[in-house]
C-alpha cells in the first residue's frame, strides 16, 4: 500500500498546493488523485504568480480581454476562477460522495482587504457566486482584524479557509469565530452546515530560528507548535460546547497543515508529512514533498492527541531565548505582507502582459 494510502487510510486528507494550467491541460492533477489519493487543493497569490510567470497559458485569456474595461483584479480573478473551477470538477465526485468532507479547491480573497471586515465578506461573496461551484472554499487570512470577516462569512454560508495561522492562539481564535458563526446560524434557523478548515503553517517557523538557536533543535520548533496546536484542536472537538453545535448538526471546522515543504536542504525532505500524521487534520503539500512522500516517505504512526513532548521542545526554545508567542505574531505579520507583495507583483504581471498583448507584441 502506498504511503499516502496509508495517511488517507489513517483519515488524513493529502490536499496539493499547487495549481497550473499545465497541471489541468496534461492530467497531472487527475492523475496525482488516481494515484496518490490527492482529495483536494490549495492556492495563494505566490503559486498564481508563478503560474503566471511560467509561460504563456494564460495569454489567451488576456488577449481576449485586452481592450475590456475590467481591471487588473477582475481579469486575475476570472483568470483564477477558470482553473479552479477545472480542478473543483475533478473533484466534484468525491466531494459529493463523502457529504462535503473532501473535494475542496481553495482561492484567496484579495490580501489589500486584510484590515478591511466589509470589503473582505463582500469579495467572499462575490467570489463564491462567481465560481459557481459547491466546493470552493474562500480563503480569509487569520489575523486579528480578519477574525470578524471569517465569523460573519460562515454566518453567510461561506465555506472559510482561514489561512496565515502560526501559533495555537491564532487557531483557537479562528475557531471560536467559526463556532460564533455557526452558532448564530442556529439561532436564526439557518442551516448550521458550513464547512471550515483552519491552515496552520509549520515550516516557516524552523527557518525563522535556523541561525539563533543550538544545531539540536533544528528543525523541532515548527513540530512542537503543531503538536500543541492538535491537542488544542482535540480538546476543542471534545468540548461541550463543541458538542452541542454537533448534535444540532453541524461539521467541525478541520485543523490543516500547511507550509509543509522542507526548507532546510540538510534536512528530510518528507519531515514534516511524516511528523504531522494526525487523523482528522489535512496536509497540503507542494509538489515536490509529494513526489518525495510517494517515493521514500514512510507512516511512522499518528501524531499524540496529547501534544507529545512539545512542551519540553518549546520550554528550550524560550530558554534559548526565542519568544515564541511574539514571533508567531511577526510570522503572521510577515506572511500578510508576503502575499500582499505576490499580489502586486501578480497584478503588475497582469497589466504589462495585458498592455503588451494589446499592442500585438505578446
Amino acid at each position: 500500500m502506498s504511503a499516502t494510502r496509508q495517511l488517507h487510510d489513517l483519515g488524513q486528507r493529502l490536499w496539493l498546493d499547487n495549481i497550473t494550467r499545465k497541471l489541468l491541460d496534461d492530467g497531472t492533477l487527475q492523475s496525482y488523485i488516481d494515484r496518490y489519493s490527492i482529495t483536494g487543493l490549495t492556492s495563494n497569490p505566490s503559486i498564481f504568480d508563478e503560474a503566471m510567470a511560467g509561460g504563456d497559458a494564460y495569454d489567451a485569456g488576456i488577449r481576449d480581454s485586452a481592450q475590456a474595461a475590467t481591471s487588473d483584479e477582475a481579469l486575475f480573478t476570472e483568470l483564477a476562477l477558470e482553473d479552479l473551477r477545472r480542478a473543483a470538477d475533478l473533484f466534484l465526485p468525491m466531494h459529493a460522495a463523502t457529504g462535503g468532507l473532501d473535494g475542496w479547491v481553495s482561492m484567496e480573497v484579495s490580501p489589500m482587504l486584510a484590515t478591511d471586515t466589509a470589503g473582505s465578506l463582500a469579495a467572499a461573496l462575490k467570489m463564491r457566486a462567481q465560481a459557481g461551484r459547491p466546493n470552493l472554499f474562500v480563503k480569509i487570512p487569520g489575523t486579528p482584524e480578519g477574525l470578524q470577516a471569517i465569523e460573519d462569512a460562515i454566518f453567510a454560508g461561506v465555506p472559510i479557509n482561514v489561512t496565515l495561522l502560526f501559533s495555537t492562539a491564532q487557531y483557537l481564535a479562528a475557531a471560536h469565530a467559526y463556532l460564533r458563526g455557526i452558532e448564530r446560524r442556529i439561532e436564526a434557523g439557518l442551516d448550521p452546515v458550513v464547512e471550515s478548515v483552519a491552515s496552520l503553517f509549520v515550516s516557516r517557523w524552523d527557518k525563522a530560528v535556523a541561525d539563533p538557536v543550538p544545531a539540536e533543535l533544528r528543525n523541532t520548533l515548527g513540530i512542537a507548535v503543531a503538536q500543541r496546536t492538535y491537542r488544542a484542536y482535540r480538546e476543542l472537538l471534545d468540548s461541550s460546547r463543541w458538542q452541542s453545535l454537533a448534535a444540532a448538526g453541524a461539521h467541525p471546522q478541520r485543523l490543516l497543515w500547511a507550509s509543509t515543504g522542507t526548507k532546510d536542504p540538510d534536512a528530510p525532505d518528507t519531515l514534516y508529512v511524516e511528523a504531522l500524521a494526525a487523523p482528522d487534520t489535512i496536509n497540503t503539500l507542494p509538489e515536490k514533498t509529494l513526489k518525495a512522500f510517494v517515493d521514500h516517505g514512510e507512516l511512522r504512526g499518528a501524531m499524540e492527541s496529547d501534544g507529545g513532548d512539545s512542551a519540553a521542545t518549546l520550554a528550550r526554545f524560550e530558554q534559548a531565548g526565542i519568544d515564541i508567542d511574539a514571533l508567531a505574531a511577526q510570522l503572521q505579520r510577515d506572511g500578510a505582507a508576503s502575499f500582499v507583495k505576490s499580489w502586486q507583483s501578480l497584478i503588475q504581471r497582469i497589466a504589462d502582459k495585458r498592455g503588451a498583448l494589446a499592442k500585438g507584441q505578446g
